[in-house]
């Protein structure tokens, strides 16, 4: 039997610019993490289900094919013949240093819970053996799209589904710290699994030791927690109890761009437990694939150079 999982976000249009040269290319934090989850699972029983909104242009076209030559589902995309997707530029400087701009404001992925078939896509994610979503997801939503994801947590808990969360904070999408602090404890109240990084964790909530970030976290109702720390080892707190799993070491000379590093692992580790791994085997295996991912420029790496589940 099929298990269905729905990984909800925003993939905008990336703009590369550096010196006299721009590049084109597609870029969101959980479409990276379908991307490698959907590798990881090929084979397997599983179906990958990106959901967002996209435009009727080329871009939005684009978009979609290539998320179906990843075998992503993309029957929970709605398409709207009004709105576009979103656009970021990056401009790196003669020292390297990158500055991100956006135009996102009416951006489609942000009106995915309000169209005439959000309903019919909602039933469907609500019978979704796992839901996936990121801070990002729920920052670009107005409140009544956020009361109306609430809901559909809900349902999903109800029908027996898994809610997973990426706390992914981005300060600038938020209209206060307050609102986003209570909008984070709603969804965490629906969390099963949460990945969690602490600089964002730190701007979110007031910087703490991990072990109080943990049990903030826990008191949630969240049963696994990984908190995700770079080159350093990840520490997990699970029903097995809580752990270190050190990161491969890559030699820096060997690091060519962090992109999609948090979200790399993310996929490594639900892949791995997913197909049936402990805790301690996933985060080896998210640490394989991230360590892998920043050996190469961009988020989305040659499908050939992306690890296989470690046996």
């Amino acid at each position: 039997m099929t298990t269905n999982i729905a990984i909800i976000g925003e993939c905008m249009i990336e703009l590369s610019m550096k010196q006299d040269s721009t590049t084109r290319s597609f870029g969101g934090d959980t479409l990276n993490t379908s991307v490698y989850l959907s590798r990881l699972l090929q084979g397997k029983d599983f179906a990958i289900h990106y959901v967002t909104g996209l435009g009727t242009d080329p871009f939005s076209q684009e978009m979609l094919e290539s998320w179906q030559k990843e075998h992503i589902k993309t029957d929970l995309v709605q398409r709207m013949s009004d709105k576009m997707p979103g656009l970021y530029t990056i401009v790196t400087d003669d020292q390297g240093e990158r500055s991100f701009y956006y135009w996102r404001n009416d951006a489609a992925a942000k009106f995915w819970l309000k169209t005439a078939e959000t309903d019919k896509v909602a039933e469907r994610i609500a019978q979704c053996d796992y839901v996936y979503l990121s801070g990002i997801s729920i920052a670009i939503l107005d409140a009544e799209s956020i009361d109306k994801l609430l809901d559909l947590l809900k349902r999903v808990k109800a029908n027996g589904g898994k809610v997973i969360f990426d706390n992914n904070f981005r300060p600038r999408l938020w209209s206060s710290l307050d609102l986003a602090r209570s909008v984070y404890s709603d969804i965490l109240s629906f969390t099963d699994i949460a990945f969690l990084t602490l600089d964002d964790e730190d701007l979110l909530w007031g910087k703490l030791p991990y072990e109080q970030v943990i049990e903030r976290t826990k008191n949630f109702g969240v049963t696994e927690i990984i908190i995700k720390r770079g080159s350093d080892s990840c520490i997990v707190d699970c029903a097995d109890g809580r752990f270190e799993v050190p990161a491969n070491k890559i030699a820096k000379d060997k690091v060519i761009d962090t992109t999609a590093a948090g979200d790399s692992f993310s996929a490594g580790y639900l892949g791995a437990r997913l197909s049936g791994r402990n805790p301690s085997q996933s985060a080896l295996q998210g640490h394989l694939v991230a360590g892998t991912v920043i050996q190469y420029r961009g988020a989305i790496i040659p499908l050939d150079a992306t690890p296989k589940l470690i046996d």
